[in-house]
Formats: C-alpha cells, structure tokens, sequence
C-alpha cells in the first residue's frame, strides 16, 4: 500500500503525542488507534499503516537482547543491565538467552545496533582475511 505523504505526516504528529519523556506510552497509542477507528478519517489504513511502523521500531529501539553460550551470572547480569541502561537510558526490556554456536564472549542487539563480542564472530572474521 502506497502511504501519501499527508498519511505519514499525521502519522508522526499522532505518534509524537503518544510519546512521554521520550519513550512510548502503550497506553497513549491505544487511544490513538482507537480515536483513529472511530473517526475513519480519509486514508485512515494508510495512516495507522505507517503509525504501527513508527510503533514498531520505537520498541525495538527499547528491547536488547543479550545472546551467551552459557547461562550468566546474576551479578554479570546486573553489570551488562547498567552498562546497557547507562548507554540507551533507563527503561530497556532486556532479555537474556543461551546460544551454545558462540562459543564464547557476548553478542548484544539493541534495536539495529549490534555487539558481537562472541569468538564464532572473531573465526569467522579471521576465515574472511585468509
């Protein structure tokens, strides 16, 4: 579907006012699809269209997820937690989960940023130069 450029304009306008203290307000972005259903302005579709696109990469910038070949320790845990809302700010949903192919070391993703600290990205670099 084809959005104009009016659609994304209201789109962001709608999602600016869903925003406190810039992060998301689920709450405030629920009354907003729900207004939008109701009125059924022109190009309504093509407007939410864009505004769940908006929606969904603001809560990706706001998840992490923090990939290991082993279960870390509590207190590893908290340290990646501070270091991670120190760099991105306070409210991050983090998640933690066990990926046995890294071998060692970390990868991190936040949104489109990604920290790949793990040894399978340190072979597969080293194959690369050969």
């Amino acid at each position: 579907m084809k959005i104009s450029k009016q659609a994304r304009r209201e789109a962001k306008q709608l999602f600016r006012r869903c925003l406190a203290n810039g992060v998301l307000d689920e709450n405030r972005a629920r009354q907003v699809v729900k207004l939008v259903l109701e009125t059924k302005p022109r190009g309504y579709l093509a407007l939410l269209s864009h505004f769940q696109r908006l929606v969904k990469i603001a809560l990706e910038r706001r998840t992490a997820r923090i990939e290991s070949p082993a279960a870390l320790s509590r207190e590893l845990q908290a340290e990646v937690q501070a270091e991670l809302a120190r760099a991105y700010g306070p409210g991050l949903t983090i998640s933690f989960e066990h990926n046995p192919a890294l071998v060692g070391g970390l990868r991190i993703k936040v949104g489109s940023d990604v920290y790949d600290g793990s040894i399978q990205a340190r072979l597969a670099a080293l194959q690369e130069s050969f």
